[in-house]
């Protein structure tokens, strides 16, 4: 394969992955995900992506996507449990999502993924010019940056995190916790979503490895680490101009008629995934249901739950309990042919998902903790006007740009009824402003922005590694 002066290393390849025989789709362009983000930038670039396919044994060889071309990395079935369904999934996951469930600490389980993350790294530093960017994506990959600076030191090296990032109190409950954050720490610079994050890792850094600086720079050894935030974003203008097509206007407005043309719909688009908040949501509108403050005769909702992660039993026995919870509800409370809830636990693609968004009325986006939340900007920049309105968890990282959504603690199921209910009910008037409010916010803080921001970001600390130690070092002590 010949060599790429910008090599991304992710996980997963950027392919529809629907047949994946784990039923995995979180690298679908829709919802939201990682592929979704970088596809706009990586579209017209010549670059080199190095990641899994979703398949299990040897890696089957793929076309180019355009000018990005594929470097297949094949995971064996133990590298799969041990790796991606075990320390990623089953002891890393949970604990950056606040311990929603509890992590599982493995021993087995980090030496698979220790071996994994050294091959990513060996992929990389094959694919990559002399001096090229190498730019890591999440979780999955922790340790590859100081495994790549190791085999390729004249690389430039950045490091994205996709999730949120524990605050240290439950990071250093990590048996590998120094590994690890030495491994992320490989990198010239280390973005976020939220600075809260950059926080916990220089009070984290100067814990566990002695290093000095600040929340924006960490001094270790003889290097200088940049962090700071990037919050994540969507490709505004492609959704704008697929929220226009005539087969998504003539979608949105089939499926408004065959919901109830006088019903109020409530739409929420997840990955099935126990952070999501679903069951807190059901919750909620089941009594909004028994309390008779909505009716199915003017209310119905929509929730989108596309399967994740089917192999694990966690993720199992979450589909089963909402499936439950689904058929109860609509047992009890809904009529011959008008459910309470329409539940779909399948894929959709970019076009239905467009014209589901331009269905609702509300969109209930209420996560336990995630680190942005894509379906919330895609939900507003698919509205072809201001009508709508977003609820929105506080714990998503979107809701520190969203402000004019409707914005409620999930853990709280009294005050999210009290707000689906205000936003059932807001003033036309209320909800253009905030909708306006957002659609301009995200005109300017698009994918673009947020692309040209970090790689702007990097490029400087390539060229400051040296002068900027003494400075770091002089400059303030990290906050405790």
């Amino acid at each position: 394969m010949r060599q790429s002066s910008l090599v991304v290393v992710a996980n997963r390849l950027p392919l529809d992955d629907s047949a994946a025989p784990d039923g995995a789709c979180e690298w679908r362009r829709s919802p939201g995900g990682l592929a979704g983000a970088l596809h706009a930038i990586l579209q017209q670039t010549g670059a080199t992506w190095v990641g899994w396919d979703g398949t299990v044994g040897e890696a089957r060889p793929l076309p180019d996507l355009g000018s990005l071309r594929l470097r297949p990395m094949a995971l064996d079935e133990d590298e799969t449990r041990g790796y991606y369904e075990g320390f990623a999934n089953g002891t890393l996951w949970p604990l950056y999502h606040d311990a929603v469930e509890s992590p599982v600490f493995d021993r087995g389980w980090w030496e698979t993924y220790k071996a994994v993350n050294r091959r990513f790294a060996e992929a990389a530093a094959e694919v990559a010019e002399p001096g090229a960017t190498v730019w890591v994506q999440d979780y999955h990959l922790h340790l590859v940056p100081q495994l790549l600076r190791e085999l390729r030191p004249d690389l430039l090296i950045g490091f994205f995190l996709h999730v949120p990032f524990p605050p240290p109190e439950l990071f250093m409950q990590l048996p590998r916790r120094v590994e690890l954050l030495r491994g992320m720490l490989g990198a010239d610079l280390v973005g976020f979503q939220r600075p809260q994050a950059a926080h916990n890792v220089a009070q984290l850094a100067a814990k566990l490895l002695g290093a000095q600086g600040a929340d924006d720079a960490i001094v270790l050894e003889d290097r200088v680490v940049r962090t700071g935030a990037f919050p994540v974003s969507i490709d505004v203008a492609e959704m704008r101009s697929l929220s226009a097509r005539p087969y998504v206007i003539n979608q949105a407005r089939k499926l408004r008629h065959d919901l109830g043309s006088h019903k109020r719909v409530l739409l929420s688009v997840d990955r099935l995934d126990y952070t999501k908040g679903i069951e807190h949501r059901l919750t909620a509108y089941a009594e909004l249901l028994r309390d008779g403050l909505v009716k199915v005769r003017d209310t119905v909702v929509v929730q989108v739950a596309v399967p994740s992660r089917e192999r694990v039993e966690t993720y199992r026995g979450l589909r089963d309990r909402i499936e439950r919870e689904v058929g109860r509800i609509n047992g009890e409370y809904g009529r011959v042919g008008e459910p309470a809830i329409h539940y779909l636990n399948q894929p959709f693609d970019r076009a239905d998902l467009a014209a589901l968004y331009q269905t609702a009325d509300v969109m209930v986006v209420t996560p336990l903790r995630d680190g942005m939340n894509l379906v919330a900007k895609e939900f507003v920049a698919a509205r072809r006007d201001d009508t709508g309105a977003l609820v929105l968890s506080e714990f998503a990282g979107a809701a520190a740009e969203l402000e004019d959504a409707f914005q409620v603690n999930p853990h709280d199921v009294d005050g999210l009824k009290e707000t689906l209910l205000r936003a059932l009910s807001a003033d036309p008037a209320d909800l253009a402003a905030r909708m306006a409010g957002m659609r301009r916010y995200l005109t300017d803080h698009d994918i673009h922005a947020w692309a040209r921001d970090y790689l702007t970001t990097l490029s400087f600390s390539s060229q400051s590694r040296t002068a900027s130690i003494g400075s770091a070092q002089s400059g303030p002590r990290i906050r405790s």
